[in-house]
């Protein structure tokens, strides 16, 4: 962990690392570490023992080689954490960290038994250097000369609570009077010199960093465990601090909603829900809700009632939260609040993240568990506990935390309790618990009787981060395991087929260094399994013989949890630090877990994932500020095409429907390396014609290998007429695509050369949309009419305007009167029809798109229109054909 680095302002070449090592043990890689090669080499300027690190560094900004060093004695064990002892103190040097002074012994500075540390020296007068100090007489530190005296000017609680999380200081560089103190209240200033200090309102709490813009001290930057937010007036007004894709989740639960919606609890920030898909362009801001409770464990919703939630804040607290009423009801088995209570003092230990959800086979049960299991058949009106503890129940692990100085107990380490249980999808009676402190139980008979059965092969007091019973088979399981707590970072998966008896291994493919929180069973495909490490996620398609990174976009981060929506085929990523990610079509890693070899030597097709008529689906293709991605819309058809291929032999994709007649084909070719780029002007004046053109030249082009095709599920559009561009209109456009399809059993066919492959697929209406198969036909007839008019009066137009070329001004004159009665021509503004009223062209355009915004059966005025837009254009063929003539 770096805790802090200075650069010299006179060499960017130079610069100092003040680092804690690895926080979890005593280690040599605590201390000041220098580089003179910028960055390329470090050397460890300042190291005292391996159990003390760096925590703060300040630098001298008239002289660099005079440097500030916090050394803080600290670790984490997973049940405490320590803060302060024999090595805690102030450090400074002269030439550049060659030579180091103890000057936390100096006149004035805390006495006696010193934790951590901040030191901020004033940039305008560096003869002022200011330190917080967490001591039995601890405070804020003000130093004249240097550093070698020292006078205590501020001893609040306020400023110096929480030290082990805290403990910061940031001086205004062009006023050496004015300090601020970042805290878990907000951040508090002081203008003279460190003796008063108050609090500065600010977006969130827990705050932790200051930057202030050495030319402009308004401009300042906090960083809190919210994100970052920013003031460009002194901290009189604040930026919103949700500004940035950050989160950091622990945990997933899904719902059985469509789109269905996605809980979790997120650090410092509460539990959230949000549609996993929305109408409009993305899943914006308004599409997230708070749910029940806190910032740490799990969300459970309740099964069949998207608006009630249960979740747990910090030790016992627990509730149901009805998010549209507003009920918050208190349902804790032991509802006992004891706050800053150690785990040895509270008669349940509900851990940080202890586990909270409906029985997959059951669920009317939901369960809880500390380091016993709770059960409760009526939403928390009862609890029976079915479980004796679970845990070794060490006292060594229970006491207090965050001594020698001051205790810190926010029930983050309590310790040891029942960190992931689970229940079999296929028998409500079979349960697996894994407890923090490493032990493995299951039972059969929903808790009569338990079994130790813990992998002999696992280290003791590893995490048992999660357990997947399988989908298939109510013996078989995964099991995850985590020892970075104890500095061990190395993966551990298992497998059982016989209810834990025995345990194999399953690891390969997973670095070393990547510890796993949790591996999912894809409920459709028993070999598909994917596991969440501490930087990205891996699949395996051969059920765990063997992992790859399945990284693709995925920022690198934690990722806490998994979890699997099979109906629409997604799977979605808790990340610790990038909030939520999903991954879509599942149905291809599904066919690929299937294949006992695979090879991009030939022609492969793979079955599309269910097509989804919703219009939650799609929207956007260009990243918008603070909106999630929806899943694209449409039939997304994954392919092999030989590695051999370069466009020779012919090669298309079509689509069929349930009678075997085509709805659609494509020719597909290799990448136009000639591809000419426009510019935003150019591409916005392009004719329908050559935007259509530029769209299926991208939409068909493919390569050797993978290759994934998403066709919209809309029949062939209709002609259209070189020239005209389409009119952008306040609500339907004008364009003349094609129909949408019905749902149905479709089938999928790729043709290259003589080889035919086909795949069926499946298109389903938006469940939450309850328009009759005859409503979607008698729609489709209707637009496949419009269609039809639309594509006979647009030739009837082109036919004319090449007439128009041949012939004489009497005529070419007579022929644009009618062209211009039936289409707008050269239009190039945006609201053109405020000037020129649109004309049967459009209008018919305009019917036509209508009814694709609406999943249901045209109206008597629709058809109307209809009737009405058709004989026009029947008039205007019929005079145009005169005309020809």
């Amino acid at each position: 962990m770096i805790a802090k680095i200075v650069v010299d302002p006179s060499n960017a070449r130079i610069a100092y690392a003040a680092s804690m090592g690895h926080v979890f043990r005593p280690n040599s890689e605590r201390g000041i570490f220098k580089t003179t090669d910028g960055g390329n080499t470090w050397n460890k300027v300042l190291f005292l023992n391996d159990d003390t690190g760096a925590i703060d560094l300040a630098m001298d900004s008239r002289n660099p080689s005079v440097l500030y060093a916090a050394m803080w004695q600290a670790q984490r064990f997973p049940w405490k954490l320590t803060s302060g002892g024999p090595g805690s103190g102030l450090y400074k040097t002269l030439d550049g960290g060659r030579h180091w002074m103890r000057i936390s012994s100096n006149p004035g500075f805390a006495t006696g038994l010193l934790g951590k540390i901040g030191v901020a020296v004033a940039a305008s007068d560096p003869r002022i250097v200011y330190a917080i100090v967490q001591a039995h007489d601890g405070g804020v530190f003000r130093s004249n000369d240097g550093g070698r005296t020292w006078k205590r000017v501020n001893a609040e609680w306020k400023l110096r609570q929480r030290a082990f999380y805290y403990m910061a200081l940031t001086v205004d560089p062009t006023n050496p009077q004015v300090v601020y103190a970042p805290e878990v209240d907000g951040i508090y200033k002081t203008t003279d010199g460190g003796k008063t200090f108050t609090n500065i309102e600010i977006p969130h709490g827990d705050n932790h960093i200051i930057w202030i813009n050495p030319h402009e001290p308004k401009i300042l930057l906090v960083g809190d465990d919210g994100g970052g937010t920013v003031s460009v007036d002194g901290g009189d007004n604040w930026s919103d601090d949700h500004n940035q894709p950050t989160g950091q989740f622990y945990h997933v639960a899904l719902d059985d909603q469509f789109p269905f919606h996605v809980f979790g609890a997120s650090q410092d920030e509460g539990a959230y829900e949000g549609a996993s898909a929305a109408v409009g362009p993305g899943i914006g801001p308004d599409q997230w809700h708070v749910v029940a409770l806190g910032e740490s464990t799990f969300v459970a919703p309740e099964p069949g009632d998207p608006f009630v939630t249960y979740g747990s804040g910090y030790f016992s607290s627990f509730v149901s939260l009805n998010r549209i009423t507003g009920d918050t009801k208190n349902v804790s088995p032991w509802p006992r609040y004891m706050s800053g209570a150690s785990a040895a003092e509270t008669k349940y230990r509900f851990g940080w993240t202890h586990p909270i959800f409906f029985s997959p086979a059951d669920p009317r049960e939901l369960l809880v568990a500390s380091q016993v299991v709770f059960s409760s058949m009526d939403r928390g009106q009862t609890w029976s506990i079915f479980s004796p503890d679970l845990t070794r129940n060490d006292p060594s692990t229970e006491g207090p935390t965050g001594g020698p100085i001051d205790n810190d107990q926010t029930g983050a380490e309590t310790f040891p309790d029942i960190s992931s249980l689970a229940v079999s999808p296929l028998d409500a009676k079979v349960l697996w618990a894994g407890s923090a402190d490493g032990l493995v139980h299951v039972t059969i008979d929903h808790g009569a009787t338990w079994k130790l059965v813990t992998p002999p092969q696992l280290p003791q007091w590893a995490q048992i981060s999660s357990i997947e019973p399988s989908h298939t088979d109510r013996g078989t399981a995964f099991l995850t395991a985590s020892r970075y707590m104890w500095d061990d970072y190395h993966p551990y998966v298992f497998e059982t087929t016989d209810f834990g008896n025995h345990w194999v291994p399953l690891t390969s493919g997973i670095p070393d260094n990547q510890y796993v929180f949790v591996v999912r069973q894809d409920p459709l495909a028993p070999r598909l399994l994917f596991a969440g490490t501490r930087s990205t996620a891996y699949v395996s398609l051969d059920g765990g013989q063997d992992w790859q990174p399945l990284t693709m976009n995925l920022p690198g981060v934690q990722v806490r949890d998994l979890a699997i929506d099979s109906r629409e085929g997604e799977l979605v990523a808790a990340t610790h630090g990038r909030a939520f990610w999903i991954l879509d079509n599942l149905a291809y890693l599904e066919q690929l877990a299937s294949k006992t070899s695979f090879s991009v030597a030939s022609l492969q097709l793979f079955s599309p994932e269910t097509a989804w008529l919703s219009n939650a689906y799609g929207g956007s293709d260009s990243p918008i500020p603070d909106f999630g991605d929806n899943p694209k819309y449409g039939a997304a058809v994954f392919f092999i095409v030989p590695a051999a291929y370069h466009g020779e032999s012919p090669l298309t994709i079509s689509f069929l429907d349930s009678n075997g007649a085509t709805v659609r084909s494509f020719v597909l070719h290799s990448t136009n390396a000639h591809e000419k780029k426009l510019t935003t002007e150019q591409e916005d004046d392009l004719d329908v014609v050559t935007h259509r053109a530029r769209d299926l030249e991208k939409l068909t082009t493919v390569k050797p290998g993978a290759n994934l095709f998403q066709w919209d599920l809309r029949y062939e559009p209709a002609y259209e007429v070189p020239g005209v561009r389409a009119l952008e209109t306040d609500d339907f456009p004008d364009t003349a695509d094609g129909p949408t399809i019905v749902p149905g059993a479709y089938t999928v066919v790729l043709r290259y050369g003589a080889q035919t492959l086909q795949a069926p697929f499946k298109v389903v209406l938006d469940p939450r949309i309850h328009s009759s198969a005859s409503d979607l036909e008698a729609r489709l007839a209707l637009e496949m009419q419009i269609r039809s008019a639309i594509d006979t009066l647009d030739r009837s137009i082109y036919a004319a305007m090449n007439v128009r070329k041949r012939t004489n001004a009497a005529q070419a004159a007579a022929i644009n009167s009618e062209i211009d009665d039936l289409v707008l021509l050269d239009v190039h503004s945006s609201e053109a029809d405020v000037m020129h009223p649109t004309k049967v062209r459009e209008q018919l355009g305009f019917l036509l798109n209508s009814l694709e915004g609406a999943y249901q059966r045209p109206t008597v005025a629709e058809y109307a229109a209809y009737k009405d837009l058709a004989a026009l254009a029947e008039a205007g063929e019929a005079r145009l054909k005169e005309l020809n003539q």
